[in-house]
């Protein structure tokens, strides 16, 4: 399988004064704000690089968990991923994912190693040159 997906960002004035909005192609993002103050201060309303950058690893590592949990003959009733991105001098150093996941039949060591197998081969996680640090909670054992 092979696709394409884009997005536009535009930027206006100075990086710390100036102002942009980010636009995907499906218009889910569509004009959303962004600025220096919604990426290193907080408290405005918009987004910020890194936490897109976090919705598309969660989403990502979520959808191919499911996959390779179908794989095995289980199906999740619920899948929670957190994805938790620091960003220090000017690098993004980490990813923290959080999963807490309600699988029927399946017990915590089974889901560990599958939830593992889904970091690594997840797309993101293969994209992103990082540490990728992951967290597993079973709910049904």
């Amino acid at each position: 399988m092979k696709f394409t997906r884009k997005a536009n960002a535009e930027w206006k004035g100075s990086g710390k004064e100036g102002q942009g909005n980010l636009t995907t192609g499906s218009k889910v993002l569509n004009k959303t704000q962004y600025s220096f103050h919604t990426r290193f201060e907080d408290g405005e309303k918009g987004t910020n690089p890194e936490e897109l950058i976090g919705a598309a690893h969660a989403g990502c590592f979520a959808m191919q968990l499911s996959f390779l949990l179908n794989e095995a003959d289980f199906t999740a009733t619920t899948l929670d991923a957190d994805a938790t991105v620091t960003f220090e001098d000017g690098a993004i150093v980490k990813i923290s994912l959080n999963l807490e996941g309600d699988v029927p039949n399946i017990d915590a060591e089974q889901f560990q190693q599958i939830a593992q197998k889904a970091k690594e081969v997840c797309p993101i996680s293969k994209l992103l040159q990082t540490e990728i640090e992951l967290i597993v909670t079973l709910k049904n054992v």
